[in-house]
C-alpha cells in the first residue's frame, strides 16, 4: 500500500502516518479519574502512553462525563445522576465513534457492564468498528455465572477480549471465551524505588477501597497481632468506602494505637505514601491484578498479601512477596513479623519484585503490546475503513470527545 506524506494533527502534536497514510485512530472508552480506582489510573496511563506513539491518534470518551453548567448540580442527586450521565455518555458515543478505526472499551462487571460497557460495544458494532473489550474486574467469575444472559452476548460481539492477567484468561476459558493478556502499566518514574534500611521499620500501609471484598478488617486484625510484638507499630489506612465507619469502630474495639484512617488519596499523592512506609498489607477476598501491589513493587515496599483471585499470578510466594490464605489474619501478621525479623528476606523480595515488574509492566513494553493488538485487528479486518470524510472539519483529540482521563 502506498505511503503518503500527509500527517494528522491530534491533541496539539504531529502524528506519523501508518501504512495507508494515516495513524490508527483509537477511541479509548474508560472511567476518568473522577472515579477513584485502579481502572481510572490505568486508563490515564494508557491514554498518556498512546499519545506518545506516532502511529496512533487517540481520543477519550469518559464513562462518567461531567455535565455542563446547571446540569452539573443535578449530578449530585442519586438516580438523577445516573440517568443524565448515561444520556450524555451514550450521545457522545453516538456522535463520535464514526471518527475511529478501533473502539477500546474498559470494562468492569455487573451494573457497570450494563451501563458503560454494553452501550459502547453495541454502538461500535453499529458503526462497524473493530472492538477491543478490555475486561478488568476481579469479580469476573461471579459476573459470568450470575449475569451470563446480559454479559456473554455482548462479549461475543468484541473482536478481541483483552485482560490484564492470566487469572482472567483462565476464568474466561471456563465459559468458552478466548482472552489474551496485556498487563497493567506501572509508572516507574512516578513511583521511584527506595531501598529500605535494615531492619524494616514497623510502618504499614493498606490502601484499598473500604469495601467488603477488600477485607480491610483482616488487615486491622493482623495489625493488632503485630502491635503486640511491636508496640510502636503504625498503620496507615488510605481509601474510603461504605465500610469506613465499621472499620474505624473495629480499630477501636481492637485497641489499636497509631492506626490512621486518612481517607481517599489522589493518585499524585500516592508515591509519597509508599515512600513513607516499610511494609504493604493487602487482604482482599476477591481481586484480579491490583495495581497497588505493582506500585509497591516499584517503590521497594515488601508485600504481604492474601491469595485472592489473580494475585498468585503476579506475586510469587517467597520470591516477590509473601502470600497467605484469604481471611488468615494470623498468617498475615506472622508474615509481616517475619519481614521485620529477616532483613535479608525483605531485601531479596523487593529486589526480585522490582526486576520482574520492570520486565513485565514498564510502559514502553506494554504500549508496544497494545500497538500489536491494534495493528492485528486492522490487518484482519473485513470491514472497510471509515472514510476520511469523517475527519473533515474536525480533528481527533481529547477535546472532541470528552475531558482527559
Amino acid at each position: 500500500m502506498t505511503r503518503v506524506t500527509r500527517r494528522v494533527l491530534t491533541g496539539g502534536r504531529r502524528v506519523e502516518p501508518v501504512e495507508d497514510g494515516r495513524p490508527i485512530r483509537v477511541c479509548l472508552v474508560a472511567p476518568a479519574l473522577d472515579i477513584p480506582g485502579g481502572q481510572a489510573v490505568q486508563a490515564a496511563r494508557l491514554y498518556g502512553g498512546l499519545r506518545q506513539l506516532p502511529s496512533v491518534a487517540v481520543g477519550f470518551v469518559p464513562i462518567n462525563p461531567r455535565l455542563p453548567g446547571p446540569l452539573g448540580v443535578l449530578q449530585r442527586v442519586r438516580y438523577v445522576r445516573t440517568v443524565l450521565t448515561s444520556v450524555r455518555y451514550v450521545w457522545t458515543l453516538l456522535t463520535c465513534l464514526a471518527r475511529y478505526d478501533i473502539v477500546h472499551v474498559f470494562s468492569a462487571s455487573y451494573w457497570s457492564f450494563i451501563l458503560a460497557t454494553t452501550p459502547a460495544v453495541l454502538l461500535a458494532k453499529w458503526w462497524r468498528k473493530r472492538i477491543v473489550l478490555n475486561y478488568r474486574s476481579g469479580e469476573a467469575e461471579d459476573h459470568l455465572r450470575r449475569w451470563a444472559r446480559t454479559a456473554m452476548p455482548v462479549m461475543r460481539l468484541a473482536d478481541t477480549l483483552i485482560v490484564p492477567s492470566g487469572y482472567l484468561v483462565d476464568v474466561f476459558a471456563r465459559v468458552g471465551l478466548h482472552a489474551h493478556v496485556v498487563p497493567n502499566i506501572v509508572d516507574f518514574d512516578g513511583f521511584p524505588f527506595r531501598e529500605r534500611s535494615s531492619p524494616l521499620r514497623p510502618v504499614f500501609l493498606s490502601n484499598r477501597h473500604l469495601e467488603a471484598l477488600y477485607n480491610v478488617a483482616c488487615v486491622l486484625r493482623a495489625f493488632a497481632r503485630i502491635q503486640r510484638r511491636y508496640s510502636e507499630a503504625r498503620l496507615i489506612v488510605a481509601g474510603d468506602g461504605n465500610q469506613r465507619r465499621m472499620l474505624v469502630r473495629l480499630a477501636a474495639e481492637l485497641g489499636l494505637r497509631n492506626c490512621e484512617f486518612i481517607g481517599r488519596v489522589s493518585p499524585d499523592r500516592m508515591p509519597a505514601l509508599y515512600d513513607a512506609v516499610d511494609v504493604y498489607l493487602n487482604a482482599p477476598d476477591i481481586d484480579n491484578m491490583p495495581g497497588s501491589v505493582l506500585e509497591a513493587f516499584a517503590s521497594g515496599v515488601p508485600v504481604v498479601t492474601t491469595d485472592a483471585g489473580g494475585i498468585p499470578y503476579i506475586v510469587r510466594d517467597g520470591e516477590t512477596g509473601l502470600i497467605v490464605a484469604r481471611g488468615d489474619y494470623e498468617g498475615m501478621a506472622a508474615a509481616a513479623i517475619r519481614l521485620m525479623e529477616e532483613p535479608a528476606l525483605a531485601k531479596r523480595l523487593t529486589s526480585c519484585a522490582l526486576e520482574k515488574a520492570r520486565h513485565r509492566y514498564a510502559s514502553e513494553g506494554v504500549m508496544q503490546e497494545w500497538l500489536r493488538v491494534y495493528r492485528g485487528l486492522l490487518a484482519h479486518s473485513a470491514a472497510p475503513a471509515a472514510p476520511d470524510a469523517a475527519l473533515r472539519g474536525s480533528r481527533i483529540s481529547d477535546t472532541s470527545v470528552g475531558a482527559e482521563p
